[in-house]
Order: structure tokens, then C-alpha cells, then sequence
């Protein structure tokens, strides 16, 4: 039965409680990446539907895609594939019951978001300057 005094308290570990720290940025961008995979997956639909619909309506998505706004949609989409499968690869080493030190897991988050935002630089390099 609980106590008066117990009313008050978290049922489990709160915000409040945990530091925070790299692995629960690399989760919550882990998330944050998988969503932006999917807008990813609706401009490649656009992009099959409109190679199958003809000149006009690729050339509406070239137009989208060449401009500022559609560079940035772009990179960002790049960005959470890269993102995503740095934080997949974390996961996966997690899941054979390696790297739940503290140490090395603050370490690997954070080699996991600086490889994603790397692997996205240097996709664009090798796009853009051949």
C-alpha cells in the first residue's frame, strides 16, 4: 500500500532524474531521422510517378528539387539516411551486448552523430565536384 509521501514520486526514472547525455541525443535523432526517412520515401514515389507521367511533370519535380529549398530538402534527406544507419549500426553492437560501458557508450554516440553529418559532407563532395 502506498504512503502519503510516496504520491509525489515518478512510478519510474524520470527526465528529471537522468543527466542528460550523447545516447539520448543520438535516440531522440535516431527518431528524428527515421521520419525523415520517410519523406525521403514520398519525394522517391514523386520521383517514380513522375518519370512514368512524362516531360511536364518531371520537369515540375526537377524545378522542386534544383531549388534552394529543394537542396535543402535534399541534404537533410541525406542526412537522416546517413544519421539513421550510424545510429542502426550503434543498435546492432548494442544488441550483441557490447558497449553498455559508460564510457564507450558516450563515445560511440557521439562518433555516431559526427560520422552521420561526415558521411553526409562527403556524399555531397563526391556529388557536387565531379
Amino acid at each position: 500500500m502506498a504512503t502519503a509521501g510516496s504520491k509525489n514520486r515518478p512510478l519510474s526514472p524520470h527526465l528529471q532524474i537522468w543527466r542528460w547525455g550523447p545516447h539520448m541525443f543520438v535516440s531522440i535523432m535516431h527518431r528524428v531521422s527515421g521520419h525523415g526517412l520517410v519523406v525521403g520515401l514520398a519525394l522517391l514515389l514523386w520521383w517514380l510517378g513522375a518519370l512514368a507521367s512524362g516531360p511536364e511533370a518531371y520537369a515540375l519535380l526537377a524545378k522542386c528539387m534544383t531549388s534552394p529549398i529543394g537542396s535543402i530538402v535534399l541534404v537533410g534527406i541525406s542526412w537522416a539516411f546517413f544519421n539513421h544507419m550510424m545510429s542502426g549500426l550503434r543498435h546492432f553492437v548494442l544488441d550483441i551486448g557490447a558497449g553498455f560501458e559508460l564510457k564507450g557508450n558516450r563515445t560511440w554516440s557521439l562518433v555516431t552523430s559526427v560520422l552521420g553529418v561526415v558521411l553526409t559532407v562527403a556524399f555531397w563532395a563526391i556529388l557536387l565536384l565531379r
